[in-house]
């Protein structure tokens, strides 16, 4: 059988899911099929229901809950640390309320999170990768930064403004979950619950062949130096992305929740996640 294993060409991606990539962790019957794509269209995607198993934002799940349901692993999970607010250093914003901010994308968790945290920001769609850019320019006023360019921001004269992260652990004392792997429902719970053991040991895998799986990932990290691609997948590739526990499960919940409250998502009627099997 053949399953359509669909992931972000990011550094974090490339490092949890180098055992499944590199045959390490073997799949058995099943032939996998990594199609890498940016995750805002694979958030589109997923409201086709296009792939088997699809990385996904958080805040994009509250629209495809009835057709997938999510994995305890493979999560992307900032524990006291998330997307980030930046500026230049010279504007001095008061209130990002007031100002336009550019956004990697309207489905993306990071847009959820800023949208709770100023409701009343306007905001403008700009690839991921050119957010910094477009700060520094000045053609943004703030910008709302994913990626490694939480870690790299300061090279271009920017300074942090808000951490989404910190802000929401302050708020709530969970997690912020950003991304989860979802796994489609009409494969049935048997091969649901064997597709998140193959993810849950790729991550295993990734986490205990540290150097091996850093060098796959590099393939991906656009000319990010070692040592900051090692600090980026230490943020995003840890045990909470082997299973994202209890605290985990509680901050995808209460995010959507607050999310539908505020009017920036619909109600999930049912939250499942699936253990490995």
């Amino acid at each position: 059988m053949k399953i359509s294993l669909a992931h972000s060409p990011d550094s974090d991606d490339a490092f949890m899911f180098y055992g499944l990539a590199s045959g390490a962790v073997p799949s058995g019957d099943l032939e996998i099929a990594h199609v890498l794509s940016d995750i805002e269209t694979l958030n589109q995607e997923a409201r086709q229901g296009r792939h088997e198993v699809t990385a996904i934002s958080v805040h994009a799940y509250a629209y495809v809950s009835d057709r997938y349901a999510l994995m305890t692993c493979g999560g992307s999970i900032g524990d006291g640390y998330g997307p980030i607010v930046v500026a230049r250093e010279q504007a001095g914003l008061a209130n990002i309320d007031d100002v336009t901010v550019a956004v990697p994308g309207e489905l993306t968790t990071a847009y959820l999170a800023l949208r709770l945290y100023a409701p009343r920001a306007r905001t403008r769609t700009v690839p991921f990768d050119r957010i910094l850019d477009e700060v520094a320019s000045g053609r943004a006023d703030a910008g709302l930064v994913i990626h490694e360019g939480q870690l790299t921001f300061a090279s271009q004269g920017l300074v942090r403004l808000v951490d989404l992260g910190a802000w929401w652990q302050e708020q709530t004392g969970l997690p912020l979950p950003l991304g989860a792997n979802a796994v489609r429902r009409d494969l049935g719970p048997a091969l649901m619950q064997r597709l998140t053991r193959l993810v849950q040991a790729s991550v295993e895998h990734g986490l205990s062949h540290r150097s091996e799986a850093l060098d796959h990932a590099l393939g991906y990290a656009r000319g990010m130096e070692r040592s900051v691609a090692d600090r980026f997948v230490s943020m995003w590739v840890n045990d909470l992305t082997v299973d994202c526990g209890e605290r985990g499960r509680d901050g995808i919940r209460v995010l959507l929740e607050r999310g539908a409250r505020a009017g920036v998502v619909p109600a999930v009627p049912s939250l499942d996640f699936v253990r490995p099997g």
